[in-house]
């Protein structure tokens, strides 16, 4: 098990949510520390928990262009002729291995090398953390049960379930490990309108993107029925017979290529697709406005301030 998160880990990924902690940490002028930068790698063994357990719930076969982690132990389970359900196996396994990455999580936390009191302030802001992400993974669940069609709420699963723990709260994170906390509201003006464009890309690649590129199939969010921003705002703009046909397809894990690319003429002759690019341009260049005019008197490194504005290009224009 040990081995295979190893891997998983050290097999790609963006490394935002250490990169931003780190960049919390720097803004008020502090030197780097490699004890500071080892607790901020806390953060991305908690997404690597968020991954494993997201592809369980979604059903999806690949990550990263490898099988995800539930199907690559039912696949050993297979290989190796074990009893049992492999299927069972695989999901069992995958929830196992996602809780040992936050566990790793606490441990590589523990055994930074930081101060007691840069350990004791960041406890607040790592365990609020982790509550919202897990609520947002609940609400994507629960909005695809409820099969809901509504922009407002999509856009609060997004804030929820990567918005808020893929920016605004690893700099959180890095401004209280410093004991910077006046600097929490510009991070959040900064954070939470970045964050939710970072979703909204997510959203377009799930549907859009090649997989080549992103590591998972074509039209994988139609498969798994989730209801993004993106789908949200398709429902508004089409008549009954599109709503119909993408109603009966959301969730259907059997559509075939070329349902898929019926499905994305839909969105995009929608007018949705423009109107999410629109909306992340307008959440971007928001964000940035704080980083140029920052409120409340903080001031942030200028050095810092430029690395945070090319961080918000690169989230969310991002191909993968």
């Amino acid at each position: 098990m040990a081995n295979a998160l190893h891997e998983f880990i050290n097999d790609g990924g963006k490394r935002f949510r250490p990169i931003f902690a780190n960049l919390g940490y720097l803004a008020g002028g502090n030197r780097p520390k490699s004890e500071i930068l080892r607790a901020c790698t806390a953060l991305e063994l908690v997404h690597v928990c968020a991954l494993i357990h997201d592809d369980v719930m979604d059903g999806s076969d690949t990550r990263r262009n490898k099988p995800a982690i539930h199907r690559r132990f039912e696949s050993m389970h297979q290989t190796q002729g074990l009893r049992g359900d492999a299927e069972k196996f695989g999901h069992a396994s995958a929830i196992l291995l996602g809780d040992l990455a936050l566990v790793w999580a606490d441990r590589m936390l523990h055994s930074s090398g930081i101060s007691q009191d840069e350990f004791l302030n960041c406890q607040d802001v790592f365990c609020e953390m982790r509550d919202e992400l897990m609520a947002g993974q609940y609400l994507d669940v629960l909005e695809g049960a409820l099969a809901t069609t509504s922009v407002e709420r999509s856009m609060k699963v997004a804030r929820f379930k990567s918005g808020k723990y893929s920016i605004e709260r690893p700099l959180h994170f890095g401004a209280a490990l410093a004991g910077n906390f006046q600097l929490l509201p510009t991070f959040s003006a900064y954070g939470l309108p970045l964050g939710e464009a970072f979703q909204l890309r997510d959203d377009v690649l799930g549907v859009f993107g090649d997989p080549a590129v992103t590591g998972k199939p074509a039209g994988d969010d139609l498969r798994e029925g989730k209801r993004t921003v993106l789908i949200a705002m398709t429902m508004e703009r089409v008549d009954a017979d599109s709503r119909q046909l993408l109603e009966k397809s959301l969730g259907n894990p059997a559509i075939s290529d070329s349902e898929i690319k019926n499905l994305q003429q839909i969105i995009e002759s929608s007018g949705a697709k423009a109107e999410v690019e629109k909306l992340i341009t307008e959440l971007t260049e928001r964000a940035i406005s704080v980083l140029r005019e920052p409120s409340g008197g903080t001031t942030i490194a200028t050095n810092v301030a430029e690395a945070l504005e090319q961080m918000a290009i690169i989230a969310t224009q991002r191909s993968l």
